[in-house]
C-alpha cells in the first residue's frame, strides 16, 4: 500500500526561516490589529458626551451644515437615538443657517445684506426653480471652447441676456458676458484688466462718498502694485484714475452718474442693485463694464456667482486671464443653478400666467414697499432718526410711476449727544454697519432691509421704542 502524507493547512504551515512570506504575514496581521483598534478609538470617541458634533468651523449648528451626508447623524435635539446613514441614502441639503431672533429680546443683526426675505418667495415658487445634476455632467473646466469666455455656461449666457431684455436695465447684447464667483471677483477682474502694467506708481481707484464699504479693502487686499485705494471721487486731484460708480448706490440708495471726466480716467458700473424691485428702471444702461450679482437680484447668495457685461474685447480677455488665474473658472454647478433660476423668472413674466403668480421683481417690490413703509413710521414714532428721501419716477419695466425701495436703509441718529449711531444701536442689541467705513459720519448706519419677516418686525418694533 502506498503511504499517503498529511498535509498541514496551507494557514497553519510555518514560514521557512528567514522567509519574506513569514514578515509579510505578520505584516498583515499587525495591520488588522492596528486597523481594529483604531476603529474601538473612533467608536468611543463618537460615543463620548463630551464631545460637541454639531459645531462646525463657521460655529454654526448641525442645521446650518450638510452633516446628515456623513457616516454618523447629527443628534436632534428631542433626544432621538443616533443612526447610521447608509449609503444609498440621499444626502439632505438643510435650510440656511442664519438663525431667527430667539426671543424679543434677542440681538438682531442687520449689519449684512443677507437676502433671506426671498426664501419665501422660492419655497412658493415648487419645483420651478429646481434643478438636477448627473454625476457624470459639467465635470471638464471648459463649457464652451468657441465663446470668449471659455468656462461660461450657454444656459446661463442665454438666460442673462434675456433676462436683461425683459427688465430693460441694461443693454447685454453688443457686450461679452464674463462670469466670476460673485461680483466681488469680478470687480477686481476689472480693476486688473484697467491698470496699466507698465505705470511707474500705481492707478488710483476713487468712489464718491458714502462709497460701498468694501471698495476700500477689496482694492488693498492684494497690495497690488497695479492700483491701489485712494478715496472720495469728489475729493480727487488728478487725471488718470478708475472710479467706482454703484448705481443705486449703497449704502444710500441714490442714483449715481460719474463724477470725475478725463480722457486717462476709467469707470466701473456696479449695478448690483438695479432691479426694478428696488428701484424704478429709468433708462437701458450701456457702459463699457457693468457688474452684476445673482445675489441681489434673485436672493441667492450661496451660489455665489455673478456677472459682468463688457464692451472692449481686449479688456474681457484681461478679466477672463484673471479669473482663471484666480480660480480656474466658475463652478458650472452655479452656473446651471444659476440658469434654472433665471429662466423661471423670466418664464414668469413672458409665459401664461393666468394667477399672475411667480413674478419675483413683484413679489420683491410688494415686500420692499411694505417694509419701508414700516421702518418710516418707525422713524417716525421714535423721533430721533431720519431717512433719505426720494421722488418717484416712472419705470419702463412696470410701466407706472413707482417709488424707490434700497436694499439698505441709510439710517441717520439726530439724538443729542450720541456721535455713533452703531455704538448707540448696539446698545440696544440692534447691529449696523458704522458709517465710517463708508467714507461718512459715525453719526450714520447701513441697516439692511432684506432679512426675513419675523427679523424685520422686531427690528422695527425695537427702533420705535427708542427715544
Amino acid at each position: 500500500m502506498a503511504k499517503t502524507s498529511k498535509k498541514m493547512p496551507r494557514r497553519n504551515r510555518p514560514p521557512p526561516k528567514g522567509s519574506l512570506i513569514g514578515f509579510a504575514g505578520l505584516g498583515w496581521e499587525l495591520l488588522v490589529f492596528g486597523s481594529f483598534a483604531l476603529n474601538l478609538v473612533a467608536i468611543a470617541l463618537f460615543a463620548s458626551p463630551s464631545l460637541d458634533r454639531g459645531a462646525t468651523p463657521l460655529g454654526f449648528d448641525s442645521e446650518g451644515s450638510v452633516a446628515e451626508a456623513a457616516l454618523v447623524a447629527s443628534p436632534h435635539l428631542d433626544g432621538q437615538k443616533e443612526k447610521m446613514v447608509s449609503a444609498e441614502e440621499e444626502i439632505s441639503v438643510s435650510s440656511t443657517s442664519g438663525s431667527l431672533p430667539a426671543s424679543k429680546d434677542a440681538v438682531i443683526n442687520l449689519d449684512h445684506g443677507d437676502p433671506t426675505m426671498y426664501e419665501s418667495f422660492w419655497k412658493g415658487m415648487g419645483n420651478r426653480g429646481d434643478i438636477t445634476i448627473a454625476g457624470w455632467q459639467a465635470i471638464s473646466y471648459f463649457s464652451d471652447v468657441t465663446n470668449l469666455c471659455w468656462f461660461l455656461e450657454p444656459e446661463f449666457d442665454h438666460e442673462i441676456r434675456r433676462l436683461h431684455r425683459l427688465v430693460g436695465n441694461a443693454i447685454a447684447d453688443n457686450h461679452f458676458v464674463i462670469v466670476g464667483t460673485g461680483s466681488t471677483q469680478l470687480f477686481q477682474a476689472a480693476l486688473y484688466a484697467l491698470s496699466p502694467p507698465d505705470t511707474p506708481e500705481p492707478l488710483s481707484v476713487v468712489s464718491a462718498v458714502p462709497y460701498y464699504s468694501s471698495y476700500p479693502a477689496v482694492t488693498d487686499y492684494l497690495r497690488s502694485g497695479l492700483y491701489r485705494w485712494a478715496g472720495d471721487a469728489s475729493a480727487f486731484k488728478g487725471n488718470a484714475y478708475i472710479e467706482l460708480v454703484c448705481s443705486p448706490n449703497n449704502p444710500d440708495g441714490s442714483i449715481r452718474e460719474a463724477v470725475l471726466n478725463s480722457e486717462k480716467g476709467m469707470t466701473i458700473y456696479d449695478l448690483a442693485y438695479y432691479w426694478p424691485q428696488y428701484t424704478p428702471i429709468t433708462r437701458v444702461e450701456d457702459h463699457d463694464i457693468m457688474l452684476f450679482t445673482v445675489s441681489k437680484t434673485t436672493g441667492h447668495a450661496g451660489s455665489r456667482i455673478g456677472w459682468a457685461l463688457v464692451r472692449d474685447k481686449d479688456v474681457a480677455k484681461r478679466m477672463i486671464k484673471f479669473v482663471e488665474l484666480n480660480s480656474i473658472g466658475v463652478s458650472k454647478d452655479s452656473q446651471l443653478r444659476a440658469a434654472k433660476i433665471f429662466k423661471a423668472i423670466s418664464d414668469g413674466y413672458e409665459l401664461p400666467n393666468p394667477e399672475n403668480k411667480y413674478k419675483l421683481f413683484n413679489f420683491g417690490r410688494q415686500h420692499m414697499s411694505m417694509r419701508w413703509n414700516k421702518l418710516r413710521e418707525a422713524v417716525k414714532v421714535s423721533g430721533i432718526f431720519s431717512l433719505p428721501e426720494f421722488q418717484p419716477s416712472h419705470c419702463r419695466f412696470t410701466r407706472e410711476r413707482t417709488e424707490t425701495y434700497p436694499a439698505f436703509a441709510w439710517l441717520k441718529c439726530e439724538k443729542e449727544g450720541v456721535e455713533d449711531c452703531e455704538s448707540f444701536l448696539r446698545s440696544h442689541k440692534i447691529l449696523s454697519r458704522n458709517g465710517k467705513y463708508f467714507g461718512a459720519d459715525r453719526k450714520y448706519v447701513r441697516i439692511s432691509m432684506l432679512d426675513r419677516d419675523d427679523t424685520f418686525d422686531l427690528f422695527v418694533e425695537r427702533l420705535s421704542s427708542l427715544t
